[in-house]
């Protein structure tokens, strides 16, 4: 990493340039600094230079988690304690944002046939379920595989989140809209956890196009006084939770409209002025893999959004530490609309901030 620095570099955004200069290279550290240049003063001679030292040997997964809590590939989902075996890497864009279900149905029956086949008796999963996992595993061999480790795991380790998912959006749509309460009430772990994961930093919304948008802003997280209070395993499955619950409404809607829905990370980094705690990235990293064996060709793109100038700077540098899969998702832009907010909590009370949230976001889709 450290020998992909030139001695000086320059990053552009919109309004500013940051020169960044190299003092000093090792095996273990990297001692950069920088200069903010504005239009006003190209020199950037009178602006604060700011002095940075990064560990290299830092884990890649602690400074991923900096970046973002919520990119699919450490995006809170359980523990990697699963019956499981590896299976062929999944594919990153198996079908366009918007795609007709019914033709992505018809592309990919082959599949979805031999999988409804191996299915036993006591499992009952959908077309649509059964779709995602042949989009992702196009190999039939691979695809009964993938499907056999996730129902092991719904069957196991996973069955109480499952089971409390279904029901909880079961009530939740009783009588025709969204209680969100009683999904936020029925996570595991809930009593706890709910202190620190509210509306104010998470929250889950749609696109009119009917995409969810999975919105994070981790600055607002007091993930050490948490962490304090629960284990890494309780926070997995408080987030796995999450996930269950938009593979449901994910998977309904598919079949409901006819167009594929997929869920849009939108990882707001506003405000982090620090690394998470130590456990709370345990309970990121454990949980990388997972999220595409349980729920493939769910996710949509990533968008870290709000980087601070700084680190726009070394945007190259950053999707190397992400999966494969995760690279060819990720999107860092600027979202102003959301960087405007002092809180999340707008996007699910004001409808006119969050319509116009969700066309920034569909304006930054890639």
């Amino acid at each position: 990493l450290a020998a992909s620095f030139p001695s000086t570099s320059i990053a552009h955004t919109s309004t500013k340039r940051i020169r960044v200069h190299v003092h000093n290279k090792t095996a273990d550290k990297l001692t950069i600094s920088s200069d903010i240049v504005t239009r006003d003063d190209p020199q950037g001679l009178d602006h604060c230079t700011l002095l940075l030292t990064i560990k290299l040997k830092m884990k890649a997964a602690r400074f991923i988690a900096f970046l973002s809590l919520a990119a699919p590939s450490t995006a809170f989902v359980g523990q990697s304690n699963s019956p499981r075996a590896r299976v062929a890497p999944l594919k990153a864009f198996p079908y366009k944002i918007g795609a007709k279900t019914e033709g992505v149905l018809i592309n990919n029956r082959f599949v979805v046939e031999s999988l409804q086949k191996v299915l036993p008796q006591d499992v009952n999963m959908s077309e649509i379920d059964l779709l995602r996992f042949a989009l992702a595993f196009p190999d039939e061999t691979e695809a009964e595989k993938a499907v056999m480790n996730a129902i092991r795991w719904r069957q196991t380790t996973g069955k109480h989140i499952v089971d409390a998912a279904r029901e909880a959006v079961t009530k939740a749509t009783a009588n025709g809209g969204w209680e969100n309460d009683i999904v936020r009430d029925s996570a595991p772990h809930a009593h706890v956890i709910n202190e620190f994961i509210t509306p104010k930093a998470v929250i889950t919304t749609s696109t009119e196009d009917g995409d969810l948008v999975y919105v994070i802003r981790a600055s607002q997280i007091d993930d050490k006084e948490m962490m304090d209070k629960c284990t890494v395993e309780q926070v997995c499955d408080f987030f796995l939770y999450a996930k269950e619950v938009h593979n449901i409404v994910a998977n309904e809607r598919s079949a409901k409209t006819g167009r594929m829905c997929s869920v849009l990370f939108a990882n707001d980094i506003s405000g982090v002025r620090k690394a998470p705690d130590r456990r709370f990235s345990q309970a990121l990293t454990s949980s990388s893999d997972q999220y595409e064996d349980l729920y493939p060709s769910l996710a949509g793109p990533t968008m870290i959004l709000n980087l601070p100038i700084i680190l726009q700077a070394f945007v190259g540098l950053l999707k190397p530490l992400f999966p494969k899969s995760v690279q060819e998702r990720l999107v860092f832009k600027r979202a102003p609309v959301l960087a405007s907010l002092k809180e999340l909590t707008p996007l699910s009370q004001d409808p006119e901030i969050r319509l116009k949230f969700v066309r920034e976001v569909k304006s930054l889709l890639p």
